[in-house]
């Protein structure tokens, strides 16, 4: 009768042991990793601390080593405003095997932080090795030459870090961290759910968090191609970020991401995130907040153009994300992207007969 019980225990037993190694990422304003390499061991936590500007924790390899390995992890952007001193923004992962792991920032204003040597590694070889930290951190220093001599400096933008918790953007196609306030060139309507209209299409404003509020206003639009989603961060610390109708809760593998947005002043200015629609496929969203509990366990979740009147409408995505993640909690060193760093939590996840019973109507729903 004792079989699983012990059976569970020494499966564990492991984990019971593991280390916990935290890494201050640009602290007192430097373009650093600190310390900049560790060791340790499978079962092993690292936990990156923000502590300023608008970095990420990115996985690369010792043969690209400012470029996002495929399948390797992502912090996403940690804005940190400037007068910020508590309730840093976290990010966490746990060491698989004692094979070396390669990091590097990928904030590129207004310089590439990467290419200024602000690298990272678990488990490097030693130096004196062909791929040890140095020779690492020298084939960075290299790109960010190469890359000086062959550009002028970029000109000073809204992503520049004179905005509070706008130091840098989200890249790629999809959007981008723009300043809190909005400007001439970027027209922001004021108020939720509201669109105005512009050459490039119609811009809906979409307020995330108000009042304290776990929940996107208004959570599901209709939208054009070349129309703007800007979504504006009202209260404390929230993220929009694509998912799938089948996996509300969880960050796809090339969606886009905001990253964490903290929210320094309630009475404002307010960190803004934009989104350009490309077609009129329907995109799936949520916030990754896991602290205290999970926003979208909690139905935290926004739709672009979901059609109502089929199966995966809106309402159908909110009640998946809710059966599926609902009954889940995480302390926030193993929810990784939350905002706080007590790193001595402890996954843990209940679920309720009610919570069982809707997760089967869901797969049912799933299959239709």
């Amino acid at each position: 009768m004792f079989a699983l019980p012990l059976s569970l225990g020494l499966a564990l037993l492991p984990f019971a042991s593991a280390a916990v190694h935290d890494i201050q990422v640009g602290a007192e304003g430097k373009l650093q990793f600190w310390p900049e390499a560790i060791a340790a061991q499978p079962g092993d936590q690292v936990v990156f601390h923000f502590a300023s500007k608008n970095h990420t924790a990115t996985q690369s390899s010792f043969a690209d080593p400012c470029g996002h390995s495929e399948g390797g992890f992502d912090s996403g952007f940690m804005p940190v405003a400037a007068n910020q001193t508590d309730s840093l923004p976290t990010f966490a992962f746990t060491v698989e095997d004692t094979k070396a792991v390669w990091v590097y920032c990928k904030q590129k204003v207004p310089v590439g932080h990467c290419g200024k040597g602000m690298v990272f590694s678990v488990n490097c070889p030693p130096d004196g090795d062909p791929n040890s930290f140095t020779n690492f951190k020298k084939s960075a220093l290299a790109i960010g030459a190469a890359e000086a001599s062959a550009a002028p400096p970029a000109a000073p933008s809204a992503d520049s870090g004179s905005a509070p918790a706008g130091y840098g953007g989200y890249g790629g196609g999809y959007g981008d961290s723009g300043a809190p306030a909005p400007s001439s060139s970027d027209p922001a309507p004021a108020a939720p759910a509201s669109a105005s209209t512009s050459a490039s299409g119609a811009v809906h404003t979409v307020i995330v968090g108000e009042s304290g509020s776990l929940a996107f206003n208004p959570p599901s639009i209709q939208a054009k191609p070349s129309d703007t989603v800007i979504f504006e961060f009202r209260d404390k610390n929230h993220t929009v970020t694509q998912s799938s109708f089948a996996d509300p809760c969880t960050k796809g593998a090339s969606g886009f991401d905001s990253g964490f947005m903290p929210v320094a002043n309630p009475a404002g200015p307010f960190p803004t995130w934009k989104l350009t629609v490309n077609d009129t496929t329907p995109i799936w969203a949520y916030c990754r907040q896991q602290v205290p509990k999970s926003h979208c366990g909690t139905g935290m979740v926004f739709a672009i153009n979901a059609v109502e009147d089929g199966p995966k409408n809106f309402t159908a995505f909110q009640n998946v994300a809710k059966a599926l993640s609902g009954g889940a909690s995480a302390g926030s060193a193993v929810s990784g992207d939350s905002n706080t760093a007590d790193t001595n939590s402890a996954l843990s996840i209940h679920l309720s007969p009610v919570t069982v019973t809707a997760m089967v109507s869901v797969a049912v729903a799933l299959l239709l």
